[in-house]
């Protein structure tokens, strides 16, 4: 059954332990579709973290940008997350806005025809300090378009509030 529950919030809110919840609710064996580049730093820390949290029953996929690609036709998937899969378009495009959203946009579109029961994870990162940087308020913008494309296509959307889940849309399947 192809689904999209979108699970958005703040940094550090629940979002991923809470998707993670309900993947392992709809599937023995869910996929989680890590889209991260590895940078430096205290970033391999973060996913290490991410990794450590799931056990034997998670199946891990690694996918920068083309996850229309990817063959997960019945499966479970946690896409954690789109600001880091928009971050790869971001960059390779060379902070090209239009561009970038009309790539992801047809790869949202492209997965969707697969039977899948989706779980995607974002950030509402314009809700935080404005962006200093032309580069960082160009992103601030593509995440929230992005974002609104998504919610638009989901069947449910959920709002995390410091680890609780708040339904903001929810169409009966």
């Amino acid at each position: 059954m192809n689904s999209i529950i979108f699970i958005t919030g703040g940094e550090r809110s629940g979002k991923s332990s809470y998707a993670q919840q309900l993947a392992l609710q709809r599937s023995d064996h869910p996929v989680y579709l890590a889209t991260a580049r590895l940078w430096e730093g205290d970033f391999q820390e973060r996913v290490k973290r991410h990794q450590e949290d799931r056990d034997m029953r998670w199946k891990t996929v690694e996918e920068e940008k083309y996850i229309s690609q990817l063959a997960l036709q019945g499966e479970t998937v946690v896409m954690d997350c789109v600001t880091l899969w928009l971050t790869n378009f971001f960059v390779d495009l060379k902070n090209d806005t239009l561009s970038c959203l009309q790539l992801c946009r047809k790869e949202i579109d492209q997965m969707l025809i697969q039977e899948t029961s989706w779980i995607i994870i974002s950030n509402e990162i314009g809700m935080g300090v404005h962006a200093m940087t032309e580069a960082g308020r160009k992103f601030t913008e593509l995440q929230g378009w992005m974002n609104q494309y998504i919610a638009a296509v989901a069947d449910q959307v959920i709002f995390m509030v410091s680890g609780i889940p708040v339904v903001i849309k929810s169409i009966k399947q």
